[in-house]
């Protein structure tokens, strides 16, 4: 996962390292606080096996710079590579509190161990940025391992909150962000949610936790597939004026609550809770609760439980695509005749182009007619030595440029790629455009949502999901929820 345009890499090994070395391989730091002191934006820091505290030489809390980059051991989730310590740090929010990381505006951390087990300790700390955590431990802090606040949108992804003495993870302000794929074990409190938060929370395992999930006062989180089991009081507690999406008339939520203790869902507020599609034990539920449930489409046979499975269906039910035998192939990579197909049945576009001449798309090949339509209206084009070479895969960039240029999309400032941490990638001359897709919500991602990878060939997921955010965007079709859209 590491990027390319990391221009600068140190390492450090807290047993044979020492802060007036280089930072080279073979000559790495001691300690993290030195190699935070050398880095720079896209600064890579590499982490050897060890424990890095006090002792070793660090002061905390750790603050983590913009574009930099923490790794550990990503395959072990930071087994053995174990960050432990407290420092004050002075919040905006919330005054002075205990922590061992600040994490600033796109910082990334991945394959570490964070632990904080002074009094009301908090491991990481998020206040209005844009970070990535990705495949770490959050362990034994004596408050929350992870308190997000203010205007902040992180991207949470595959780690492990196990034994924190209050909860794995706190939401609170007006932040919003992924909580994608973690797993949430023996805390009191899995995930508490307060304020106005709300964050697409996705795909998480939260068992053997005292609550699972706690929301409170204007909490709006979006919950979908998780499994929520074995808690030992309940699973989802709903308090004050929290209103959590637990499905809608589109979209069944497939959240599984089940061998939870007391209730898998309590809803102590005033309002009703409207449930759609979730699997959980009616006798265990408490307060105002109404069930429902969306008739999952059949179209295609290999779209279940697929990331773009409502994109595609969507599609399929406005007739924009179809199939003989019953499959879409959505991993299938899609090529450019295919792509022309999609976007002239799709848009239909008004021709604003002289008809072209490829002299590799004959009149008797079976998509000339619709790769005339797209070239006419604007959506794709020809090579310079006049082909269009209609079997080649289409990049994920020229998907995107296309949406943009047929639509003939407003221009957007480039500010909005500053959600991709991979955006450094992204040719001069197409940056306008990309900035345009995101801010009309049109690009998805996935699996990282901050990845936009421009240069990978696409599949025939991203290419409908993207078409169908395109057909949102020009307001002709109603919006659909994803943790994969990109929202800038």
């Amino acid at each position: 996962m590491v990027n390319s345009t990391f221009v600068k890499t140190i390492y450090v090994n807290p047993m044979t390292g020492n802060d007036a070395n280089a930072g080279s391989k073979s000559s790495p730091l001691k300690t993290l606080s030195g190699a935070l002191k050398a880095s720079i934006k896209s600064t890579i820091i590499q982490l050897a096996e060890g424990d890095y505290n006090s002792l070793t030489g660090e002061v905390f809390p750790l603050l983590i710079p913009d574009g930099v980059l923490v790794v550990g051991n990503e395959g072990t989730k930071g087994r053995g590579i174990v960050i432990e310590g407290s420092g004050a740090y002075q919040s905006q929010s919330f005054g002075w509190q205990n922590i061992t990381l600040l994490l600033l505006g796109e910082a990334t951390v991945m394959g570490v161990t964070v632990a904080n087990s002074s009094g009301k300790g908090t491991g990481v700390w998020i206040e209005s940025t844009a970070p990535s955590l990705i495949n770490n431990t959050f362990t034994k802090c004596s408050r929350e391992a992870l308190f997000v606040t203010g205007s902040a949108k992180p991207a949470i992804l595959d780690n492990v909150f196990v034994e924190n003495a209050v909860s794995g993870l706190v939401m609170a302000g007006n932040s919003k962000g992924e909580v994608l794929r973690n797993i949430f074990q023996k805390n009191i409190i899995g995930m508490a949610i307060s304020d106005s938060a709300a964050p697409m929370i996705v795909n998480n395992k939260l068992i053997e936790n005292r609550t699972a999930i706690a929301l409170s006062r204007q909490a709006q989180p979006v919950l979908r597939q998780n499994i929520i089991a074995k808690n030992t009081e309940g699973g989802l507690l709903v308090n004050g004026n929290a209103v959590p999406d637990l499905g809608n008339q589109q979209e069944n939520a497939k959240n599984i609550f089940r061998d939870n203790s007391q209730f898998d869902l309590k809803n102590t507020t005033s309002q009703k809770l409207v449930l759609v599609g979730n699997q959980l034990n009616p006798a265990q539920v408490k307060g105002l609760v109404e069930f429902s449930t969306v008739v999952p489409s059949t179209k295609f046979s290999d779209m279940t439980g697929h990331w773009a499975a409502d994109f595609v269906e969507a599609l399929a039910s406005k007739n924009l695509i179809n199939s003989a035998d019953g499959t879409f192939a959505p991993d299938k990579l899609m090529t450019r005749a295919d792509y022309a197909v999609i976007v002239a049945v799709a848009f239909n576009p008004i021709p604003r182009y002289p008809a072209p001449d490829f002299i590799d798309v004959p009149k008797d090949f079976w998509a000339y007619d619709a790769i005339q339509i797209a070239a006419q209206g604007g959506f794709v084009s020809g090579k310079s030595d006049r082909t269009f070479r209609p079997e080649q895969n289409v990049q994920r960039l020229q998907v995107i440029v296309s949406l943009v240029n047929g639509l003939k999309l407003p221009p957007a400032h480039n500010d909005a790629l500053l959600c991709y941490s991979d955006r450094n990638t992204i040719l001069n001359n197409a940056r306008t455009a990309v900035a345009a897709a995101t801010q009309q919500k049109i690009v998805v991602n996935y699996p990282n949502p901050k990845q936009i990878e421009p240069y990978r060939e696409a599949t025939r997921a991203e290419v409908a999901a993207m078409i169908y955010q395109a057909l949102v965007a020009i307001k002709k079709s109603p919006p659909l929820k994803s943790p994969y859209i990109v929202s800038n």
